[in-house]
């Protein structure tokens, strides 16, 4: 099995890859996130890689609610990502692999070391996602990626469904590893813009 620093790792430089190719003219489109646009889904998840490192070193949380992102463009987008996932990782970094649970935003907020650096990595893998196909980009998941995140979602997403992640979607026989974690959090792997 993936560690969960290397599928952070991964992940984060899925994020950073799709930041960084996001047409200027794109941050109003709408995501398969209902209701955000391209921009909030980024807000979100740089206020999610914040609120980890947050809970992890007790520094502070994010500046605004994840869960309810105003839609403000940041001045410099992607240096606004990197420094998200910069806290997040050096928060990791930090923590002992061999404790037996550490404080994480997402219930039951107490999690295995390698079950918490995965589920911070599922969340900036698959907003990685959403932000690539509302913009037109090419998916940032890799079947590798999805593989070792599909046992995070199985362990984590009942907790925040209906909150985080949409019922799941009913699986297909030609689906791979991508479609079935996109399907399993409610993501529909073919999401085209309307």
């Amino acid at each position: 099995m993936t560690s969960g620093w290397t599928l952070l790792d991964n992940a984060h430089e899925a994020l950073r890859t799709v930041v960084g190719h996001v047409p200027a003219d794109a941050w109003e489109l709408p995501t398969p996130c209902a209701d955000w646009n391209v921009t909030q889904v980024l807000q979100h998840a740089a206020g999610d890689q914040i609120g980890y490192a947050a809970f992890l070193t007790g520094e502070p949380g994010p500046d605004e609610n994840p869960f309810a992102p105003s839609g403000t463009l940041p001045a410099d987008p992607v240096a606004y990502a990197e420094d998200a996932m910069g806290r997040a990782a050096r928060a990791w970094a930090g923590v002992d692999r061999a404790a037996g649970e550490v404080p994480v935003p997402m219930p039951p907020n107490k999690m295995t070391p390698e079950l918490g650096a995965g589920a911070c990595a599922m969340d900036a893998a698959v907003h990685a996602w959403d932000i690539a196909v509302a913009t037109g980009l090419p998916s940032p998941l890799t079947p590798e990626l999805a593989a070792g995140l599909l046992p995070v979602a199985r362990q984590t997403a009942e907790a925040v469904r209906g909150f985080a992640f949409g019922p799941a979607l009913a699986p297909e026989a030609a689906d791979d590893d991508i479609a079935t974690l996109l399907r399993y959090l409610g993501r529909d792997p073919h999401w085209s813009r309307p």
